[in-house]
Protein backbone atom coordinates (compact mmCIF):
# COMPACT_ATOMS: atom_id res chain seq x y z
CA UNK A 1 0.00 0.00 0.00
CA UNK A 2 0.78 3.49 -0.09
CA UNK A 3 2.15 6.16 2.12
CA UNK A 4 -1.82 5.88 4.46
CA UNK A 5 -1.31 9.52 5.66
CA UNK A 6 0.19 12.02 3.65
CA UNK A 7 -0.27 14.01 0.27
CA UNK A 8 1.83 16.20 -2.21
CA UNK A 9 1.09 20.01 -2.96
CA UNK A 10 2.86 22.83 -4.74
CA UNK A 11 3.51 25.40 -2.51
CA UNK A 12 3.42 29.33 -2.79
CA UNK A 13 5.97 31.05 -0.97
CA UNK A 14 4.81 34.07 1.27
CA UNK A 15 7.65 35.04 3.67
CA UNK A 16 10.87 34.02 4.57
CA UNK A 17 12.89 35.01 8.31
CA UNK A 18 16.85 34.54 8.28
CA UNK A 19 18.14 33.46 11.17
CA UNK A 20 22.19 32.99 11.40
CA UNK A 21 24.10 32.52 14.83
CA UNK A 22 27.49 33.89 14.07
CA UNK A 23 28.95 31.61 16.37
CA UNK A 24 28.70 28.55 14.94
CA UNK A 25 28.20 29.97 11.33
CA UNK A 26 25.12 27.98 10.93
CA UNK A 27 22.33 29.89 9.41
CA UNK A 28 18.86 28.72 9.79
CA UNK A 29 15.63 29.89 7.05
CA UNK A 30 11.97 29.95 7.84
CA UNK A 31 10.08 30.07 5.02
CA UNK A 32 6.07 30.00 5.08
CA UNK A 33 3.31 29.95 2.64
CA UNK A 34 0.01 29.12 0.86
CA UNK A 35 -0.39 25.91 -0.91
CA UNK A 36 -0.78 27.30 -4.60
CA UNK A 37 -4.13 26.63 -6.43
CA UNK A 38 -2.66 25.87 -9.52
CA UNK A 39 -4.50 22.50 -10.39
CA UNK A 40 -1.18 20.76 -10.09
CA UNK A 41 -0.91 18.19 -7.83
CA UNK A 42 2.85 19.65 -6.40
CA UNK A 43 4.60 22.39 -5.92
CA UNK A 44 8.07 23.71 -4.92
CA UNK A 45 9.65 25.71 -2.08
CA UNK A 46 13.07 27.08 -3.19
CA UNK A 47 15.83 27.90 -1.30
CA UNK A 48 19.55 28.78 -1.38
CA UNK A 49 22.43 26.67 -0.37
CA UNK A 50 25.78 28.98 -0.79
CA UNK A 51 29.15 27.15 -0.83
CA UNK A 52 30.64 25.68 2.22
CA UNK A 53 27.78 24.13 3.74
CA UNK A 54 28.29 20.27 5.33
CA UNK A 55 24.84 19.44 6.32
CA UNK A 56 21.49 20.15 5.74
CA UNK A 57 18.36 19.88 8.33
CA UNK A 58 14.24 20.36 7.44
CA UNK A 59 11.23 20.30 9.19
CA UNK A 60 8.29 21.07 7.33
CA UNK A 61 4.49 21.51 8.38
CA UNK A 62 1.25 21.50 7.06
CA UNK A 63 -0.22 23.57 9.62
CA UNK A 64 -3.43 21.85 9.74
CA UNK A 65 -5.14 18.53 11.52
CA UNK A 66 -7.54 18.30 8.42
CA UNK A 67 -4.94 18.96 6.23
CA UNK A 68 -2.06 16.66 5.12
CA UNK A 69 0.64 17.78 2.81
CA UNK A 70 3.61 15.21 1.48
CA UNK A 71 7.37 16.84 1.76
CA UNK A 72 10.21 16.03 -0.48
CA UNK A 73 13.97 17.14 -1.75
CA UNK A 74 15.19 17.74 -4.67
CA UNK A 75 19.03 19.67 -4.97
CA UNK A 76 19.88 21.26 -7.99
CA UNK A 77 20.69 17.99 -9.57
CA UNK A 78 16.88 16.93 -8.57
CA UNK A 79 15.87 14.10 -6.82
CA UNK A 80 17.57 13.65 -3.52
CA UNK A 81 14.45 11.75 -1.09
CA UNK A 82 10.79 11.51 -0.35
CA UNK A 83 9.78 10.99 2.84
CA UNK A 84 5.80 11.73 1.84
CA UNK A 85 3.69 12.30 4.99
CA UNK A 86 5.75 12.17 7.52
CA UNK A 87 6.81 14.96 9.85
CA UNK A 88 10.10 13.62 10.60
CA UNK A 89 13.34 16.20 10.48
CA UNK A 90 15.02 15.28 7.85
CA UNK A 91 19.25 15.67 7.72
CA UNK A 92 21.71 15.04 5.26
CA UNK A 93 25.13 15.46 4.75
CA UNK A 94 27.76 13.58 3.12
CA UNK A 95 27.87 10.52 4.52
CA UNK A 96 24.72 10.08 6.04
CA UNK A 97 20.68 10.84 5.92
CA UNK A 98 17.88 10.25 7.49
CA UNK A 99 15.80 7.40 6.16
CA UNK A 100 14.35 7.94 2.71
CA UNK A 101 16.84 10.58 1.58
CA UNK A 102 20.50 10.59 -0.24
CA UNK A 103 23.24 11.23 1.42
CA UNK A 104 26.03 13.20 -0.72
CA UNK A 105 27.67 16.38 -0.89
CA UNK A 106 25.26 19.36 0.01
CA UNK A 107 25.68 21.03 -3.57
CA UNK A 108 25.89 25.36 -3.89
CA UNK A 109 22.91 26.44 -5.80
CA UNK A 110 18.94 26.36 -5.61
CA UNK A 111 17.18 23.38 -3.86
CA UNK A 112 13.89 22.79 -3.61
CA UNK A 113 11.56 21.28 -0.86
CA UNK A 114 8.27 19.37 -3.21
CA UNK A 115 5.31 19.44 -1.61
CA UNK A 116 2.47 16.59 -2.66
CA UNK A 117 -0.94 18.00 -2.15
CA UNK A 118 -2.64 14.40 -1.06
CA UNK A 119 -5.25 16.21 0.89
CA UNK A 120 -6.37 19.51 1.54
CA UNK A 121 -9.65 20.14 3.22
CA UNK A 122 -8.99 23.57 5.15
CA UNK A 123 -8.80 26.12 2.91
CA UNK A 124 -6.02 28.14 1.46
CA UNK A 125 -3.78 25.12 2.48
CA UNK A 126 -0.96 26.73 4.12
CA UNK A 127 2.66 25.16 5.14
CA UNK A 128 5.80 26.40 7.15
CA UNK A 129 9.41 24.91 6.38
CA UNK A 130 12.37 25.69 8.10
CA UNK A 131 16.03 24.66 6.81
CA UNK A 132 19.03 24.97 8.49
CA UNK A 133 22.47 25.27 7.07
CA UNK A 134 25.56 24.04 9.10
CA UNK A 135 29.01 23.81 8.24
CA UNK A 136 29.88 20.94 10.35
CA UNK A 137 27.96 17.46 10.23
CA UNK A 138 26.18 16.36 13.21
CA UNK A 139 24.49 13.32 11.55
CA UNK A 140 26.98 9.73 11.89
CA UNK A 141 28.61 8.25 8.94
CA UNK A 142 26.33 5.64 7.73
CA UNK A 143 28.94 3.56 7.58
CA UNK A 144 26.31 0.04 6.45
CA UNK A 145 25.28 1.94 2.83
CA UNK A 146 26.87 -0.32 0.37
CA UNK A 147 25.86 0.66 -3.37
CA UNK A 148 23.48 -2.03 -4.77
CA UNK A 149 25.11 -5.00 -6.82
CA UNK A 150 22.55 -8.28 -7.56
CA UNK A 151 23.74 -10.96 -5.78
CA UNK A 152 24.98 -14.15 -7.41
CA UNK A 153 22.16 -16.70 -7.74
CA UNK A 154 21.50 -18.54 -4.54
CA UNK A 155 20.27 -21.37 -6.09
CA UNK A 156 20.68 -23.22 -9.43
CA UNK A 157 17.92 -25.35 -9.37
CA UNK A 158 14.78 -24.54 -12.12
CA UNK A 159 11.79 -24.89 -9.80
CA UNK A 160 9.04 -22.95 -7.68
CA UNK A 161 9.87 -20.45 -5.51
CA UNK A 162 7.97 -18.39 -2.85
CA UNK A 163 7.81 -14.47 -2.87
CA UNK A 164 6.00 -11.68 -1.73
CA UNK A 165 6.24 -9.05 -4.12
CA UNK A 166 5.27 -6.07 -1.88
CA UNK A 167 7.02 -5.40 1.30
CA UNK A 168 8.12 -2.15 3.14
CA UNK A 169 11.29 -1.33 5.14
CA UNK A 170 12.19 1.80 7.65
CA UNK A 171 13.01 3.48 3.99
CA UNK A 172 9.33 3.95 4.23
CA UNK A 173 8.86 6.64 6.26
CA UNK A 174 5.77 5.07 7.26
CA UNK A 175 7.02 1.48 8.02
CA UNK A 176 8.93 0.60 10.89
CA UNK A 177 11.51 -2.60 9.82
CA UNK A 178 14.84 -2.55 8.52
CA UNK A 179 15.30 -5.20 6.06
CA UNK A 180 17.66 -7.60 8.63
CA UNK A 181 14.62 -8.11 10.70
CA UNK A 182 12.30 -8.40 7.91
CA UNK A 183 14.22 -10.47 6.11
CA UNK A 184 14.30 -12.75 9.24
CA UNK A 185 10.69 -12.94 9.30
CA UNK A 186 10.57 -14.07 5.61
CA UNK A 187 13.09 -16.91 6.12
CA UNK A 188 10.89 -18.28 8.95
CA UNK A 189 7.66 -18.42 6.68
CA UNK A 190 9.52 -20.41 4.41
CA UNK A 191 9.80 -17.76 1.91
CA UNK A 192 12.67 -17.21 -0.67
CA UNK A 193 12.49 -14.26 -2.43
CA UNK A 194 11.17 -10.74 -1.05
CA UNK A 195 10.52 -7.72 -2.91
CA UNK A 196 11.63 -4.65 -1.08
CA UNK A 197 9.31 -1.97 -2.37
CA UNK A 198 9.44 1.45 -0.40
CA UNK A 199 7.62 4.37 -1.34
CA UNK A 200 8.72 6.54 -4.03
CA UNK A 201 12.92 6.46 -3.26
CA UNK A 202 15.50 3.70 -3.92
CA UNK A 203 17.43 4.20 -0.19
CA UNK A 204 16.55 1.09 0.74
CA UNK A 205 18.93 -0.23 -1.83
CA UNK A 206 21.91 1.14 0.13
CA UNK A 207 20.84 -1.84 2.63
CA UNK A 208 20.51 -4.66 0.19
CA UNK A 209 23.69 -6.07 0.06
CA UNK A 210 24.81 -5.54 3.83
CA UNK A 211 21.47 -7.82 4.43
CA UNK A 212 21.81 -10.21 1.31
CA UNK A 213 25.14 -11.36 3.15
CA UNK A 214 23.43 -12.01 6.81
CA UNK A 215 20.42 -13.84 4.89
CA UNK A 216 22.41 -16.12 1.55
CA UNK A 217 19.39 -18.10 0.97
CA UNK A 218 16.77 -15.54 0.98
CA UNK A 219 16.91 -14.06 -2.12
CA UNK A 220 16.59 -9.58 -1.53
CA UNK A 221 15.10 -8.15 -4.61
CA UNK A 222 15.07 -4.10 -5.45
CA UNK A 223 12.16 -2.15 -6.17
CA UNK A 224 10.29 0.84 -5.81
CA UNK A 225 6.07 1.45 -4.88
CA UNK A 226 5.73 3.95 -7.24
CA UNK A 227 2.96 6.10 -5.13
CA UNK A 228 0.60 8.73 -7.20
CA UNK A 229 -2.14 9.99 -5.81
CA UNK A 230 -3.97 7.80 -8.38
CA UNK A 231 -2.97 4.73 -7.84
CA UNK A 232 -0.03 2.97 -6.70
CA UNK A 233 2.10 0.64 -9.49
CA UNK A 234 5.38 -1.91 -8.45
CA UNK A 235 8.39 -1.12 -10.02
CA UNK A 236 9.63 -4.53 -9.81
CA UNK A 237 13.74 -5.02 -10.09
CA UNK A 238 13.97 -0.87 -10.17
CA UNK A 239 17.55 0.97 -8.67
CA UNK A 240 16.96 3.84 -10.45
CA UNK A 241 14.77 6.77 -9.22
CA UNK A 242 11.84 7.64 -11.39
CA UNK A 243 9.39 10.71 -11.15
CA UNK A 244 6.02 9.95 -9.57
CA UNK A 245 5.28 13.47 -9.47
CA UNK A 246 2.60 13.15 -12.35
CA UNK A 247 1.19 16.44 -14.13
CA UNK A 248 4.70 18.69 -14.04
CA UNK A 249 6.09 18.88 -16.99
CA UNK A 250 7.40 16.17 -19.16
CA UNK A 251 6.17 13.62 -16.34
CA UNK A 252 3.30 11.29 -17.58
CA UNK A 253 2.73 7.90 -15.90
CA UNK A 254 3.64 6.84 -19.60
CA UNK A 255 6.77 8.16 -19.60
CA UNK A 256 7.76 7.24 -15.87
CA UNK A 257 6.50 3.31 -16.71
CA UNK A 258 8.88 3.55 -19.80
CA UNK A 259 11.63 4.65 -17.84
CA UNK A 260 10.98 1.64 -15.23
CA UNK A 261 11.38 -0.59 -18.17
CA UNK A 262 14.10 0.67 -19.48
CA UNK A 263 16.16 0.08 -16.22
CA UNK A 264 15.07 -4.11 -16.98
CA UNK A 265 12.50 -3.94 -14.67
CA UNK A 266 8.87 -4.95 -14.71
CA UNK A 267 5.57 -2.56 -13.75
CA UNK A 268 2.85 -4.27 -11.56
CA UNK A 269 -0.52 -2.27 -10.98
CA UNK A 270 -0.94 -2.65 -7.21
CA UNK A 271 -4.22 -3.47 -5.38
CA UNK A 272 -6.24 -1.94 -7.90
CA UNK A 273 -9.56 -1.69 -6.61
CA UNK A 274 -8.14 -0.73 -2.74
CA UNK A 275 -10.58 2.08 -2.33
CA UNK A 276 -10.77 3.85 0.90
CA UNK A 277 -10.56 7.31 0.54
CA UNK A 278 -9.10 9.38 2.37
CA UNK A 279 -7.74 6.59 4.37
CA UNK A 280 -5.66 5.16 2.13
CA UNK A 281 -5.08 8.10 -0.34
CA UNK A 282 -4.30 6.94 -3.91
CA UNK A 283 -4.66 3.59 -3.50
CA UNK A 284 -7.05 2.08 -5.70
CA UNK A 285 -5.72 2.55 -9.62
CA UNK A 286 -7.30 5.25 -11.50
CA UNK A 287 -4.08 6.16 -14.23
CA UNK A 288 -4.89 6.03 -17.62
CA UNK A 289 -2.19 3.54 -18.65
CA UNK A 290 -2.84 1.33 -21.85
CA UNK A 291 -2.70 -2.60 -20.76
CA UNK A 292 0.68 -2.80 -22.90
CA UNK A 293 2.55 -1.08 -20.43
CA UNK A 294 1.54 -3.26 -17.90
CA UNK A 295 3.63 -6.75 -17.00
CA UNK A 296 1.55 -8.24 -14.11
CA UNK A 297 -1.21 -7.02 -11.86
CA UNK A 298 -1.39 -7.27 -7.83
CA UNK A 299 -4.50 -9.38 -7.47
CA UNK A 300 -4.38 -9.86 -3.68
CA UNK A 301 -3.25 -7.60 -1.21
CA UNK A 302 -2.59 -8.77 2.64
CA UNK A 303 -3.82 -11.93 3.50
CA UNK A 304 -7.85 -12.82 2.94
CA UNK A 305 -8.21 -11.63 6.61
CA UNK A 306 -7.04 -8.35 6.42
CA UNK A 307 -9.70 -7.20 3.76
CA UNK A 308 -8.68 -9.52 1.63
CA UNK A 309 -12.01 -11.00 1.33
CA UNK A 310 -13.83 -7.36 0.27
CA UNK A 311 -10.85 -6.29 -2.39
CA UNK A 312 -9.30 -9.53 -3.66
CA UNK A 313 -12.35 -10.30 -6.06
CA UNK A 314 -12.47 -6.85 -7.47
CA UNK A 315 -8.60 -7.13 -8.08
CA UNK A 316 -8.74 -10.56 -9.89
CA UNK A 317 -11.55 -9.17 -12.03
CA UNK A 318 -9.52 -6.32 -13.15
CA UNK A 319 -6.86 -8.48 -14.17
CA UNK A 320 -9.06 -10.86 -15.56
CA UNK A 321 -10.69 -8.02 -17.69
CA UNK A 322 -7.13 -6.89 -18.55
CA UNK A 323 -6.94 -10.26 -19.93
CA UNK A 324 -9.62 -10.53 -21.94
CA UNK A 325 -8.28 -7.53 -23.61
CA UNK A 326 -5.66 -9.38 -25.02
CA UNK A 327 -2.92 -8.71 -22.46
CA UNK A 328 -0.85 -11.54 -21.15
CA UNK A 329 -0.19 -10.34 -17.70
CA UNK A 330 1.53 -12.26 -14.97
CA UNK A 331 -0.85 -12.54 -11.37
CA UNK A 332 1.20 -11.59 -8.51
CA UNK A 333 0.29 -10.69 -5.13
CA UNK A 334 1.95 -8.82 -1.63
CA UNK A 335 1.28 -8.58 1.79
CA UNK A 336 1.96 -4.58 1.71
CA UNK A 337 3.73 -5.37 5.01
CA UNK A 338 4.69 -2.49 6.81
CA UNK A 339 5.66 -3.95 10.22
CA UNK A 340 8.58 -6.50 9.53
CA UNK A 341 5.57 -9.21 10.45
CA UNK A 342 4.90 -7.95 13.76
CA UNK A 343 1.49 -6.36 12.83
CA UNK A 344 -1.19 -6.83 15.09
CA UNK A 345 -4.09 -4.83 13.85
CA UNK A 346 -7.18 -5.62 12.66
CA UNK A 347 -5.87 -5.43 8.62
CA UNK A 348 -2.58 -6.52 9.83
CA UNK A 349 -1.02 -8.81 6.80
CA UNK A 350 1.78 -10.41 7.60
CA UNK A 351 5.38 -10.82 4.85
CA UNK A 352 4.05 -14.11 3.02
CA UNK A 353 0.21 -13.23 3.23
CA UNK A 354 -0.68 -13.81 0.13
CA UNK A 355 2.45 -15.65 -1.44
CA UNK A 356 3.03 -15.71 -4.92
CA UNK A 357 4.82 -18.94 -6.22
CA UNK A 358 7.18 -18.15 -9.77
CA UNK A 359 8.61 -21.07 -11.57
CA UNK A 360 12.53 -19.70 -12.17
CA UNK A 361 15.59 -21.11 -13.97
CA UNK A 362 17.28 -19.63 -10.38
CA UNK A 363 17.06 -17.87 -7.85
CA UNK A 364 18.23 -14.19 -8.88
CA UNK A 365 16.37 -11.44 -9.49
CA UNK A 366 16.71 -11.20 -13.03
CA UNK A 367 15.44 -14.89 -13.49
CA UNK A 368 12.37 -14.36 -11.01
CA UNK A 369 11.75 -11.07 -13.28
CA UNK A 370 12.45 -13.66 -16.22
CA UNK A 371 9.23 -15.96 -14.60
CA UNK A 372 7.00 -13.18 -13.86
CA UNK A 373 7.56 -11.55 -17.43
CA UNK A 374 6.39 -15.36 -18.75
CA UNK A 375 3.35 -15.27 -16.50
CA UNK A 376 4.65 -18.16 -14.73
CA UNK A 377 3.16 -17.63 -11.32
CA UNK A 378 0.58 -18.98 -8.99
CA UNK A 379 -0.94 -17.06 -6.02
CA UNK A 380 -1.14 -18.30 -2.96
CA UNK A 381 -4.05 -16.02 -1.67
CA UNK A 382 -3.97 -16.57 2.07
CA UNK A 383 -0.18 -17.69 2.82
CA UNK A 384 2.90 -20.27 2.12
CA UNK A 385 0.32 -22.97 3.34
CA UNK A 386 -2.71 -22.54 0.94
CA UNK A 387 -2.33 -25.68 -1.44
CA UNK A 388 -0.12 -25.58 -4.56
CA UNK A 389 -1.61 -26.05 -8.06
CA UNK A 390 0.79 -26.05 -11.33
CA UNK A 391 -1.07 -25.78 -14.87
CA UNK A 392 0.27 -27.33 -17.44
CA UNK A 393 -0.63 -28.66 -20.99
CA UNK A 394 2.19 -30.77 -21.89
CA UNK A 395 5.77 -28.79 -21.67
CA UNK A 396 4.16 -25.42 -21.37
CA UNK A 397 3.17 -24.29 -18.10
CA UNK A 398 1.20 -21.13 -16.83
CA UNK A 399 2.07 -17.92 -18.98
CA UNK A 400 2.57 -19.86 -22.31
CA UNK A 401 0.64 -19.87 -25.60
CA UNK A 402 -0.39 -23.31 -27.07
CA UNK A 403 -1.75 -23.94 -30.64
CA UNK A 404 -4.10 -26.95 -31.39
CA UNK A 405 -7.04 -28.11 -32.33
CA UNK A 406 -8.00 -29.36 -28.91
CA UNK A 407 -5.62 -28.80 -26.22
CA UNK A 408 -4.86 -31.15 -22.70
CA UNK A 409 -4.37 -29.24 -19.87
CA UNK A 410 -3.72 -30.80 -16.51
CA UNK A 411 -4.01 -29.25 -13.00
CA UNK A 412 -1.39 -31.10 -10.25
CA UNK A 413 -2.41 -29.77 -6.94
CA UNK A 414 -0.54 -30.39 -3.75
CA UNK A 415 -1.82 -30.18 0.09
CA UNK A 416 -5.86 -29.79 -1.58
CA UNK A 417 -6.88 -32.69 -0.18
CA UNK A 418 -10.84 -32.10 0.53
CA UNK A 419 -10.81 -28.43 -1.10
CA UNK A 420 -11.54 -27.71 -5.11
CA UNK A 421 -10.26 -27.50 -8.57
CA UNK A 422 -11.75 -25.28 -10.97
CA UNK A 423 -10.17 -24.66 -14.27
CA UNK A 424 -11.86 -21.09 -15.58
CA UNK A 425 -12.02 -20.45 -19.04
CA UNK A 426 -11.96 -16.90 -20.25
CA UNK A 427 -13.31 -15.58 -16.81
CA UNK A 428 -15.89 -17.95 -16.54
CA UNK A 429 -16.21 -21.53 -14.29
CA UNK A 430 -16.16 -24.73 -16.78
CA UNK A 431 -15.45 -26.98 -14.67
CA UNK A 432 -15.18 -28.29 -10.89
CA UNK A 433 -13.62 -31.77 -9.76
CA UNK A 434 -13.55 -32.63 -5.41
CA UNK A 435 -10.13 -33.18 -4.35
CA UNK A 436 -10.03 -36.33 -2.86
CA UNK A 437 -6.35 -37.08 -2.73
CA UNK A 438 -2.65 -35.63 -2.40
CA UNK A 439 -1.40 -35.02 -4.62
CA UNK A 440 -4.06 -35.21 -7.22
CA UNK A 441 -4.18 -34.29 -11.01
CA UNK A 442 -7.17 -32.99 -13.00
CA UNK A 443 -7.65 -32.90 -16.78
CA UNK A 444 -9.35 -31.12 -19.37
CA UNK A 445 -9.61 -31.27 -22.91
CA UNK A 446 -10.63 -27.58 -24.51
CA UNK A 447 -11.43 -26.77 -27.83
CA UNK A 448 -9.84 -22.76 -28.48
CA UNK A 449 -11.91 -20.41 -30.87
CA UNK A 450 -11.51 -20.85 -34.18
CA UNK A 451 -10.02 -16.86 -34.10
CA UNK A 452 -8.43 -15.29 -31.59
CA UNK A 453 -7.33 -16.71 -27.98
CA UNK A 454 -8.88 -18.26 -25.15
CA UNK A 455 -7.40 -18.37 -21.46
CA UNK A 456 -7.57 -20.91 -18.72
CA UNK A 457 -6.75 -20.84 -15.14
CA UNK A 458 -6.88 -22.71 -12.41
CA UNK A 459 -8.19 -22.08 -9.21
CA UNK A 460 -8.25 -24.05 -5.57
CA UNK A 461 -11.11 -23.34 -3.27
CA UNK A 462 -12.04 -24.85 0.14
CA UNK A 463 -15.55 -24.47 1.66
CA UNK A 464 -16.57 -21.43 -0.55
CA UNK A 465 -13.43 -19.32 -0.03
CA UNK A 466 -10.52 -19.08 -2.71
CA UNK A 467 -6.99 -20.31 -1.51
CA UNK A 468 -4.67 -20.58 -4.98
CA UNK A 469 -5.10 -18.63 -8.48
CA UNK A 470 -2.45 -19.64 -11.24
CA UNK A 471 -1.85 -17.34 -14.02
CA UNK A 472 -3.16 -18.29 -17.72
CA UNK A 473 -2.30 -21.03 -20.19
CA UNK A 474 -3.18 -18.84 -23.92
CA UNK A 475 -4.71 -21.56 -26.40
CA UNK A 476 -5.07 -21.21 -30.20
CA UNK A 477 -6.62 -23.10 -32.98
CA UNK A 478 -3.80 -25.23 -34.47
CA UNK A 479 -2.71 -28.95 -35.45
CA UNK A 480 -4.74 -32.09 -33.74
CA UNK A 481 -3.27 -32.47 -30.00
CA UNK A 482 -4.96 -35.61 -28.65
CA UNK A 483 -4.88 -36.05 -25.32
CA UNK A 484 -2.57 -38.38 -23.22
CA UNK A 485 -3.52 -42.13 -22.72
CA UNK A 486 -5.17 -42.87 -19.94
CA UNK A 487 -7.73 -40.13 -20.49
CA UNK A 488 -11.03 -40.83 -19.58
CA UNK A 489 -12.19 -39.40 -23.11
CA UNK A 490 -15.58 -38.38 -21.75
CA UNK A 491 -16.98 -36.01 -23.37
CA UNK A 492 -19.82 -32.94 -22.18
CA UNK A 493 -21.56 -30.42 -24.76
CA UNK A 494 -21.34 -27.01 -22.75
CA UNK A 495 -23.35 -23.72 -24.56
CA UNK A 496 -21.05 -21.65 -22.87
CA UNK A 497 -17.84 -23.18 -22.60
CA UNK A 498 -17.20 -21.93 -26.41
CA UNK A 499 -17.17 -25.67 -28.16
CA UNK A 500 -17.33 -28.95 -27.19
CA UNK A 501 -15.08 -30.10 -23.67
CA UNK A 502 -14.12 -33.09 -22.42
CA UNK A 503 -12.37 -33.83 -19.21
CA UNK A 504 -11.07 -36.23 -17.34
CA UNK A 505 -9.08 -36.72 -13.67
CA UNK A 506 -6.75 -39.06 -12.42
CA UNK A 507 -6.01 -39.22 -8.39
CA UNK A 508 -2.82 -40.26 -7.96
CA UNK A 509 -3.05 -42.28 -4.36
CA UNK A 510 -0.67 -44.92 -3.17
CA UNK A 511 -0.18 -45.72 -6.81
CA UNK A 512 -4.14 -46.42 -7.59
CA UNK A 513 -5.48 -44.10 -10.37
CA UNK A 514 -9.18 -43.68 -9.55
CA UNK A 515 -11.87 -41.77 -11.22
CA UNK A 516 -14.29 -38.71 -9.94
CA UNK A 517 -16.15 -35.33 -10.73
CA UNK A 518 -18.76 -33.34 -9.78
CA UNK A 519 -19.85 -32.48 -13.34
CA UNK A 520 -19.19 -30.07 -16.01
CA UNK A 521 -20.95 -27.06 -14.00
CA UNK A 522 -18.86 -25.10 -11.44
CA UNK A 523 -20.76 -25.92 -7.98
CA UNK A 524 -21.85 -22.26 -6.81
CA UNK A 525 -18.97 -20.63 -4.79
CA UNK A 526 -19.62 -17.42 -2.51
CA UNK A 527 -17.79 -14.37 -3.01
CA UNK A 528 -16.59 -15.85 -6.84
CA UNK A 529 -17.55 -12.64 -8.54
CA UNK A 530 -18.38 -9.31 -7.70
Amino acid sequence: MPDWSRGLLPPLLCASVFVSNPAVADETRVIEGAVPDNGLEHFFVPFEVPAGVQELELHHDDLSEANILDFGLDDPKGYRGWGGGSSEAVLINALAASRAYVPGTIVAGTWKVVVGKAKLLDLPGKYRIEVTLRTTPTLAPQTERTPYVPALPLSSEARWYAADFHVHSRESTDAKPDIDALATFAEGRGLDVVEVSDHNTITQDDYLVHAQAAHPKLLLMPGVEFTTYHGHGNALGATTWVDHKIGQPGITIDAAVQQIHKQGALFAINHPKLDLGTVCIGCAWDQALPSEAMDAVEIATGGWKAAGSVFTPKAIAFWDDLCAGGRHLAAIGGSDDHEGGQGTGAFASPIGNPTTMVFASELSAKAILAGIREGRTVVKLHGPDDPMVELDSKEARAGDSVSGARVHLTARVTRGDGSDVTFVKDGQDLVTVHITGDPFVAEVTVTPPIEGETRVRAEVWTDGVPHTVTSHLWLRTGPESDPPSGSCGCRVARSDAGGEVSFALVLLTIGLARRRFTGPVARSRPGRRL
